[in-house]
């Protein structure tokens, strides 16, 4: 335990991805050109492209590229995998680029409003110095610093010693660890840092692996019927299938949550004018068409807009199509891996009303039953949701009638609590924490007050309906240790992250465990201390009416104390209690423990007193404390 206590969890980063040569770092200290979000550890250095396609050109020719972006997309996830890192003009924690990195174990540095770019003229300025396309940078992913010029990197090396570290960990903790995975190159990546399951698979991800899925896609979106649509979703059901086998596949029969279709459909359509042609010709239609799908499309605030189960809702076909995909590919698995037993959990993402979820849900039971009875073979499946909008949370024990598991998306429920988005927060945020009204962004670790309340209402609220009920994360605080601390308290089943940060996650559980551990070690000890001490608490909130009593009944009070005082240090009520009080407890335990026989002994002139009463009244506040320590 204590070898497990002494290791800061955010140290294995340095095993786990590589890192700047000191000695050549400290020779580049003063080429420091900007400084924003470390938001993927690790370090990087590589020439400067600004697309997606020229990161692809260049790294196919061997080159080492750093893609900067005013902000990533979907669309932008092929250059992101081929990048040595990535740099961003805005965006949090939890943006885009921020997330994706981390899962691809990339190095990124996001919101740095120091840099403007100019896309057009392929450059960027920052401090009145001029970086050109294919000049050379460095980013430190670790410290969210830039730099220009090369900075020689060491690799990342991993011993024997750190797996035997590893199993002390996973030996000591409670909690499950499990990834967010969106390939089958990401689960096994992720098996091979210990993580036990999927918590998170984003379909999303999968349709811009290749040029097909994208055209794919893009033809649902544009698509003006159901017919059309369902054309566009024949092709996406194979594809899909083929990657929910290869992912369940690489996890070797361990659970796997799938949520469905999460972004707002505009995410799918090209940002550049100059694509537009492109896409347009691809998609057989004109130009102005897609304009006009794109301008449908629009709204003022797309994250909390047309997105989520809102899309199943009006659009059951995709659900339909995803959940046949699923199922399929799940029986496949489960007939080629006979000892297996792979049971699929499929998560409902932004549900905020019972109904909405029913409705969604019926859609899966439906279509997957369908399947199966069609395959002709027994296949068990689960139906969850992500808790991600304060409602949802605040009415969790109605959502755990049809829910059969809760994973909590922090990243949205932290800016749906807040009020702000995690993409732009970062504007503000280092004004708030200069002025100490934030201490930390609540992106990077929960926050306990506000967010963590309703995700402490949600778990109750879901036992109490359901008390079998998987409850678990899938936002980046699975991957925080100062978070995990938080989650362990609450008593979640597991927690997921990125495929590089489950060493980081099995180590912080291990920790939160024995430290959750050495408390109710400490309390169990000395049961008869804790008990006074309680009793002690209620009687002070009790003795303040008293001081504003009459003379007479404040002095009855105080003599009766005085003379019960000391006999009653030698002669307990309990035997096992007396001597504890007597040399540990507070004097005024001491005091405060002798009311109670005075009641006793003087009835009448007691009887009025509210101050037998009183901490009984209050005792159901205490029992709520203890539970929550527990």
């Amino acid at each position: 335990d204590q070898a497990l206590l002494m290791v800061d969890p955010k140290q294995l980063d340095d095993l786990l991805h590589p890192q700047f040569d000191a000695e050549d770092l400290k020779k580049k200290k003063n080429d420091v050109i900007a400084k924003g979000l470390a938001a993927s550890p690790g370090a990087a250095c590589g020439e400067i492209v600004f697309t997606a396609e020229e990161a692809k050109t260049k790294a196919t020719m061997g080159r080492k590229v750093i893609l900067v972006r005013l902000e990533t997309s979907p669309e932008d996830i092929e250059g992101m995998h081929v990048s040595e890192g990535i740099l961003t003009v805005r965006g949090g924690m939890t943006s885009h680029a921020a997330v994706v990195a981390r899962g691809m174990g990339a190095c990124c540095v996001s919101g740095c409003g120091d840099i403007k770019v100019n896309e057009a003229k392929l450059q960027f300025t920052v401090k009145g110095e001029v970086f050109k396309d294919g000049d050379i940078i460095s980013l430190d992913g670790s410290t969210g610093l830039v730099y220009r010029g090369e900075i020689k990197t060491v690799p990342a090396t991993i011993s024997g010693n750190f797996k035997k570290f590893m199993q002390w960990a996973d030996e000591r903790r409670t909690m499950k660890i499990r990834t967010n995975a969106d390939t089958p190159e990401d689960a096994a990546r992720a098996v091979s840092f210990g993580a036990e399951g999927v918590g998170l698979v984003r379909t999303e991800h999968m349709f811009f692996n290749s040029p097909e899925r994208i055209k794919a896609i893009r033809e649902l979106v544009v698509a003006q019927n159901v017919e059309q649509r369902q054309i566009a979703l024949k092709q996406l059901e194979p594809m899909q299938q083929g990657d929910f086998e290869g992912i369940f596949e690489a996890m070797g029969g361990r659970s796997v949550t799938i949520r469905l279709l999460d972004p707002p459909l505009h995410e799918f359509l090209p940002k550049a004018e100059a694509e537009s042609l492109e896409v347009a010709k691809a998609l057989g239609i004109s130009v102005e068409d897609l304009m006009a799908a794109a301008a449908n499309l629009h709204e003022f605030n797309p994250m909390m807009g047309h997105r989520g189960c809102r899309l199943d809702v009006t659009y059951p076909e995709i659900g339909v199509m995803q959940t046949r995909a699923i199922i399929k590919a799940a029986i496949n698995i489960n007939k080629k891996h006979r000892g297996w037993k792979l049971v699929p959990e499929i998560m409902v993402p932004l549900v905020g009303e019972k109904k909405e979820l029913d409705y969604v849900a019926q859609i899966i039971r439906t279509t997957a039953d369908e399947v199966i009875k069609e395959a002709g073979v027994k296949q068990d499946y689960k139906i969850g949701t992500m808790i991600e909008i304060p409602r949802a949370a605040l009415n969790a024990d109605e959502l755990a009638q049809t829910a059969e598991f809760f994973s909590f998306g922090t990243n949205d429920l932290t800016q749906m609590t807040f009020g702000f988005s995690r993409d732009d927060a970062g504007k503000f945020l280092d004004d708030y924490y200069s002025k100490h009204i934030y201490d930390n962004d609540p992106f990077a670790h929960v926050d306990v007050n506000g967010v963590g309340k309703l995700i402490s209402m949600a778990c109750e609220k879901g036992r109490s309906t359901r008390k079998d009920i998987h409850l678990g994360v899938c936002g980046e605080h699975g991957g925080d240790p100062v978070s995990i601390e938080f989650f362990q308290r609450v008593g979640l089943t597991y927690v997921s992250c990125s495929p590089y940060r489950v060493p980081i996650a099995r180590l912080a559980a291990a920790q939160a465990a024995i430290r959750a551990g050495a408390k109710s070690a400490a309390v169990s000890k000395k049961p008869a201390k804790k008990a006074v001490a309680k009793k002690a608490t209620k009687k002070v909130a009790a003795k303040k009416p008293v001081a504003k009593k009459p003379v007479a009944k404040k002095t009855t009070a105080k003599v009766a104390s005085k003379k019960v005082a000391k006999p009653v240090a030698k002669k307990a009520p309990a035997k096992k209690v007396a001597k504890t009080v007597a040399k540990k407890a507070v004097k005024k335990v001491t005091t405060k423990k002798v009311v109670k026989p005075a009641a006793k002994k003087v009835t009448k002139p007691v009887a009025k007193k509210p101050i037998a009463k009183k901490p009984v009244a209050k005792k159901a506040p205490a029992k709520k404390t203890t539970k929550k320590s527990k």
